[in-house]
């Protein structure tokens, strides 16, 4: 089968890419490649790449890896929807937010409804202290 894939290649710290189409069973460091398609600079962001010959390659069966799908759908090269790279870090959402957020909403109605009163109570009760302090203040 073939893949298409990354091939690192730059100084330490200095990573380059180039994007190439190799078998699967060969390591990407090999250097045995079948085709080189462009390269990438994830610093620079730059990418150069052979938007047709990707296309070809796979209609003929070949299959990019995650992070080059998700690299093609962001320059608009393929269509569809990206694939999470690293699900064992970030962790696809559910619909639990949703339920969650639903829920806070409900207990923050709640508790607007049972404070509204005690807050005007509050509110009196200032207002009488305020107007007590005022009276005596006239007196002096």
């Amino acid at each position: 089968m073939l893949m298409i894939r990354f091939q690192r290649t730059g100084r330490t710290n200095d990573p380059a890419f180039r994007i190439v189409l190799l078998e699967k069973t060969r390591a990407a460091k090999a250097g045995s490649i079948t085709e080189q398609l462009g390269t990438y600079n994830p610093k620079s962001k730059a990418l150069t790449i052979d938007a047709e010959r990707v296309k070809e390659w796979i209609a003929k069966g070949a299959q990019p890896t995650d992070s080059i799908r998700n690299l093609l759908i962001t320059k608009g090269i393929l269509e569809g929807k990206k694939v999470n790279v690293l699900p064992k870090k970030t962790p696809i959402k559910s619909e639990e937010p949703e339920i969650k957020s639903e829920i806070i909403s409900d207990v923050k109605v709640a508790a607007e409804e049972v404070l509204a009163p005690v807050e005007e109570a509050v509110a009196e009760d200032v207002v009488g202290v305020v107007e007590d302090a005022a009276a005596e203040a006239e007196s002096l």
